[in-house]
């Protein structure tokens, strides 16, 4: 990954599309002002973010869309520091969510290997 990305690089990582897939970035500018944990850098005029800042907004995300939480209710977990506390629980949401990048990720890299049996080296993407 770059080090940094840009606002509408950072809506499609985060398939945060609509069913055109046009991304949402009005999404964002709206959770950066409703979570002051989230502090693009700004160049040029353009928001663009930070590995750190990309993992906390995946975070929001994931509360938002998989658990089902309110903005409030995220803003309570961030405040509280419940998602440092909960590392240390195996049924927690911090571990939810690194459950679902981990079956995310074995994914994709058993759809990269399924290519490269099938295709070969040079045309596995």
């Amino acid at each position: 990954m770059k080090k940094l990305l840009n606002i509408t690089e950072l809506s499609k990582a985060i398939n945060l599309i609509d069913s055109s897939n046009k991304p949402l970035n009005h999404t964002l500018r709206y959770w950066e002002k409703e979570f002051k944990q989230i502090k693009p850098k700004i160049i040029n005029q353009r928001r663009y973010y930070s590995k750190e800042q990309v993992e906390l907004i995946k975070f929001i995300n994931f509360l938002l869309k998989d658990k089902k939480m309110t903005i409030k209710g995220v803003k309570i977990v961030l405040k509280s520091k419940i998602n440092k506390l909960d590392d240390y629980k195996s049924d927690g949401l911090k571990n939810d969510y690194f459950k679902r990048n981990i079956k995310l990720k074995s994914k994709l890299l058993l759809n990269r290997i399924k290519n490269l049996k099938r295709y070969g080296k040079k045309n596995s993407y």
